[in-house]
């Protein structure tokens, strides 16, 4: 069963408002940097919904959607290295388009990085992430963060799009986790 949030909510980290807000932040500066261009804006799946969704209803320029999802190989993603599978590829030519990827959050950058690397080969004008969470502490590989939400600590999140154990996408704020208090769902 799967249990209420309350009841390993350590604190919420970042509230709805301040969330919105900086959301509209960031649409502004695509707004600015992209004025008289078009823009190919890709989703990386599931997390990433939320913060599409909410960014997109602020940008003015005329833009296009696209989703991918990816997986890493292996056990875990410290172990993956970048080796990534595209579980959903997309649907149209990003050949001489302005890309923006939409991320939830970036730790590591393998997985991204990789998804960068593939993407490059297909000849986009430019590429560029926007990403709304960087947990900097934990990169491991460079990757090219031209709008960022907030950088966050090493600490374990969930909500707006960011899950445990694929529950808690739908709330409007994003909280960290007490582990201590964390119990999987059963069944």
């Amino acid at each position: 069963m799967v249990k209420p949030y309350q009841a390993f909510l350590d604190k919420i980290l970042i509230p709805e408002a301040e969330l919105q807000a900086r959301i509209r932040e960031l649409a502004a500066e695509i707004n600015r940097d992209y004025a008289g261009e078009e823009l190919l804006v890709i989703c990386i799946l599931r997390g990433g919904v939320m913060f599409l969704t909410d960014l997109i209803r602020h940008i003015n320029i005329p833009l296009a959607i696209e989703f991918m999802a990816v997986s890493s190989y292996g056990a875990g993603a410290r172990a993956s290295q970048g080796d990534v599978r595209i579980t959903l590829d997309l649907n149209t030519t990003i050949f001489g388009k302005h890309v923006i990827i939409v991320e939830d959050i970036i730790d590591s950058g393998h997985t991204l990085s990789s998804v960068i690397d593939l993407l490059k080969t297909r000849e986009p004008a430019s590429i560029y992430i926007c990403t709304l969470l960087d947990k900097y502490e934990r990169r491991e590989v460079d990757v090219p963060i031209r709008y960022c939400g907030f950088k966050i600590q090493n600490e374990f999140v969930f909500g707006y799009g960011l899950d445990m154990d694929e529950y808690y996408r739908n709330l409007p704020f994003v909280a960290t986790v007490d582990l201590d208090k964390y119990e999987p769902p059963s069944g």
